[in-house]
């Protein structure tokens, strides 16, 4: 009984929830979004890993204002994974994916069986958030095949929302998920981000099979900007500034109305492997 007991609490602990975080085109501060989201989940008690998985962009690291000596192509030639996890304000974890996401595609089966046994290491987050490079790749399209749940952040603009549908358009068309959360970034006015998802969704419902659920807005700040080029999360240099309270919002959604993390670290990347077999 005793075993099946520590069996089950490990198989508990394993759960996690696989959120990948992506945008249509690049300049709608996709991962400032996935940064201070990130932080906002770990002051509230939650345990955070951040993937940073933009291949050649990844700027996680620059915005949290630490500097990653290895990322996990290091992982892939041998070294152990929590020697290249850094960890960010608040305690939050960060892994630099970095081109090791291509090096991923030449493993053999010995090298992948190595490299799914050192996943361990990221075991007892409550979440990992993969954010991935912009636009419509193979790269972005297997990490939302194979997370549990897609956010996409756009903007006001028609290039943005024109370029946000076509990523919709791709994961509805090879059937990658049933619905997806929408974040509208840079709003001028408390009503231009629910227009925007209103929009974005009546075209959606018109010509897609796929559900699109409104996570909220984040409205255009100056202190945002400051604390870009200060590299510190606007959520803890600005609190109280109205991005940070849009942002907190945004995650009490998505925490309340989320489903509970039912997948593992070792299952993402299984089903990453067979995608790129």
């Amino acid at each position: 009984m005793l075993d099946q007991a520590e069996s089950l609490r490990r198989m508990v602990q394993e759960k996690v929830k696989i959120v990948t975080v992506t945008s249509g085109k690049g300049g709608v501060g996709k991962s400032n979004f996935v940064v201070n989201l990130g932080i906002t989940l770990q002051k509230s008690g939650k345990k955070v890993l951040i993937f940073d998985a933009d291949i050649g962009m990844g700027n996680d690291d620059v915005l949290m204002g630490v500097y990653p000596k290895y990322n996990i192509f290091h992982v892939i030639k041998g070294m152990d994974m929590k020697d290249i996890i850094v960890k960010g304000p608040e305690g939050i974890s960060l892994v630099a994916a970095g081109s090791g996401i291509n090096a991923i595609e030449d493993l053999n089966e010995e090298q992948r069986r190595i490299f799914l046994n050192r996943l361990k290491d990221l075991e007892g987050y409550d979440y990992i958030l993969i954010d991935t490079g912009a636009g419509i790749n193979r790269s972005v399209l297997a990490f939302i095949a194979c997370s549990e749940e897609v956010i996409v952040v756009t903007t006001p603009e028609p290039t943005s929302m024109t370029d946000a549908y076509s990523l919709l358009k791709a994961v509805n068309h090879f059937e990658l998920k049933n619905e997806a959360n929408i974040v509208v970034n840079m709003t001028l006015d408390s009503s231009e981000g629910k227009n925007t998802f209103e929009k974005m969704k009546n075209v959606v419902e018109k010509f897609l099979t796929l559900k699109v659920n409104y996570l909220g807005e984040i409205p255009e700040d100056l202190k945002l900007v400051q604390s870009v080029r200060s590299q510190k999360p606007f959520v803890l240099m600005h609190p109280k500034s109205k991005s940070s309270k849009a942002l907190e919002s945004i995650s009490n959604k998505f925490v309340n109305e989320g489903k509970i993390g039912e997948e593992t670290v070792k299952g993402l990347f299984s089903k990453l492997f067979n995608i790129f077999s």
